[in-house]
């Protein structure tokens, strides 16, 4: 994070401070429908826990050959879940061990929470590339000692520009009339693509709440992807051979199995520079939702991924679902984004206007669709959203954000995720 997205913070954070402390209690004190809220772990109330600069442990540090220069893993204690509810999760990995190995082998192998970290992935001590929470648990029988290992929890995004993604990227391809009653329940495939990987929250928490959903994941540091397994508790099994043919491990370990059965073979986690998995691929996959974020050490975001003239740009293009291919990009954004010709709201309306032509236009002519950019809650982040089966004919901007709210409560009732999809729709919208 550089010294202008921290001085923006700030001013954000002061801004917000009031709607920040509403919105927890209005989630954690209240209950929705007569029922009890689940509360959200990765409720922007605990980025006190791990946000602030200093402080921490450094789990472990390595040299990147990509441009990111020294990618480092800092743990940072979390105070939820709480102990009282550990031994219901050590009762929950036993009896998955037992399914695993037919309550044979080691069937009395028994299972020990030693405690919950925020870990966070960090470029060159200042860039803040994503941030993850991992419970780390003790496996060991009466014959054998224990051995540890790390499970990153899938249903905790702790960043809200992520939150911000995912809700309006579901929210666009839901209004596109695509069907995510049956993806939600596993009846149907929802293909998605995600440039840039990080520590993984944001596939792993697809993956889990979408029971359809099956993740491509492309990332360019081979550091970055052995940190989210090794440190951060990623599932080892859905990384892919550099040849991208195959899975790197032949079958999964039975600890992997036990934390991530049903999950992690419908992940896929691929070595490679974004155009040349986008160009060079042969599976020919049709994406029906792609997420962009995508930033090097210096915490750019590079000109090849938004080129509207470039080679990958016109791949990309066919690979994006025709009728409801929707594509979410995280952008930085110093400014208020209903202004567009200011500062790096400028930028914002420049990037959508490339993915616009590069994405929207056919024989010459521009397609049906929709682009638009919304603005991150308490962050200095927008979120673009290219989608494929809406359109800006005819509708105001306050028509389309009414829709697109009214959708996002479907997403919320089918999806039932810990967080609303509708608070990161109401907040600013601007059409390109």
């Amino acid at each position: 994070m550089n010294t202008i997205q921290r001085i923006w913070l700030t001013r954000r954070r002061l801004r917000s401070s009031v709607e920040s402390s509403s919105s927890y209690l209005r989630r954690h004190l209240s209950g929705g429908g007569g029922g009890v809220v689940k509360e959200d772990e990765g409720d922007w109330f605990y980025s006190r826990e791990w946000w602030e600069e200093g402080g921490g442990h450094t789990v472990s540090q390595s040299s990147s050959t990509k441009g990111n220069g020294i990618v480092s893993v800092v743990s940072h204690p979390a105070s939820l879940p709480s102990r009282e509810s550990w031994a219901e999760t050590e009762r929950w990995l036993e009896n998955r061990y037992m399914e695993e190995t037919m309550g044979g082998r080691d069937g009395d192998k028994k299972f020990k929470i030693l405690g919950y970290q925020w870990r966070s992935l960090r470029f060159n001590d200042d860039t803040r590339q994503s941030t993850v929470k991992v419970m780390a648990a003790a496996a060991s029988t009466a014959s054998q000692p224990f051995s540890i290992f790390y499970m990153q929890q899938p249903h905790c995004l702790a960043v809200p520009y992520l939150k911000s993604m995912v809700s309006v990227g579901l929210t666009s391809l839901a209004a596109s009339k695509y069907d995510m009653t049956s993806a939600a329940i596993g009846k149907n495939q929802m293909r998605i693509l995600c440039v840039g990987h990080g520590g993984g929250s944001l596939p792993l928490f697809l993956a889990t709440h979408i029971l359809g959903a099956v993740v491509d994941i492309v990332e360019i540091d081979p550091v970055v992807i052995s940190e989210s397994v090794r440190s951060m508790g990623f599932p080892a099994f859905s990384v892919m051979t550099s040849t991208g043919g195959k899975r790197a491990l032949p079958v999964p370990d039975v600890i992997d199995q036990v934390m991530w059965r049903g999950i992690h073979e419908r992940l896929f986690l691929y070595e490679s520079e974004a155009k040349d998995f986008i160009l060079n691929n042969n599976q020919n996959n049709s994406y029906d939702l792609i997420f962009m974020d995508a930033y090097d050490g210096a915490d750019i975001f590079p000109h090849s991924l938004w080129d509207s003239n470039s080679l990958f740009m016109k791949a990309l293009s066919e690979r994006l679902h025709h009728e409801h291919g929707t594509l979410v990009v995280n952008l930085h954004s110093g400014a208020d984004i209903s202004d567009l010709d200011r500062s790096t709201g400028k930028y914002v309306g420049k990037v959508g206007e490339a993915y616009k032509k590069g994405l929207m236009m056919e024989n010459h002519h521009e397609r049906n669709g929709l682009v638009f950019a919304c603005e991150v809650p308490w962050l200095c982040n927008v979120s673009l959203v290219v989608s494929r089966g809406m359109s800006s004919v005819g509708r105001p901007r306050d028509r389309i954000k009414t829709s697109l709210m009214k959708t996002s409560l479907e997403v919320d009732k089918i999806l039932r995720l810990p967080f609303s999809c509708l608070d990161y729709l109401k907040t600013g919208l601007a059409i390109i």
